[in-house]
């Protein structure tokens, strides 16, 4: 039974930082690409980065790049997104997700997200 729990979300004022968290169960996390993904209010998903199982290589939006960054704790099937110099356009729902672990690139299973409101 996979179940992946976002938190760490809420109100920051632009400039901020926050850090998001995603806690796994249900499979063996060290084995899985995982994602961050993101839902601003009115629009579409927004892929955010990617992580490979070990943990060594990142790939990120160019939305993301230089201002969050994606980590993982494979002895706390924990998924991590630190975001710094947060602005307006960074409020959204934070979802993380699981690789399907078949050809990479496809999400199987999704959290019920985390809410992030920049504002002043």
């Amino acid at each position: 039974q996979v179940q992946l729990v976002e938190s760490g979300g809420g109100l920051v004022q632009p400039g901020g930082s926050l850090r998001l968290s995603c806690v796994a169960s249900g499979f063996t996390f060290s084995s899985y690409w995982m994602y961050w993904v993101r839902q601003a209010p009115g629009k579409g998903l927004e892929w955010l980065s990617t992580i490979i199982p070990g943990g060594s290589i990142t790939y990120s939006a160019e939305s993301a790049k230089g201002r969050f960054t994606i980590s993982k704790d494979n002895t706390k099937n924990t998924l991590y997104l630190q975001m710094n110099s947060l602005n307006s356009e960074d409020t959204a729902v934070y979802y993380c997700a699981k690789d399907l672990g078949y050809d990479g690139w496809s999400m199987d299973y999704w959290g019920k997200g985390t809410l992030v409101t920049v504002s002043s």
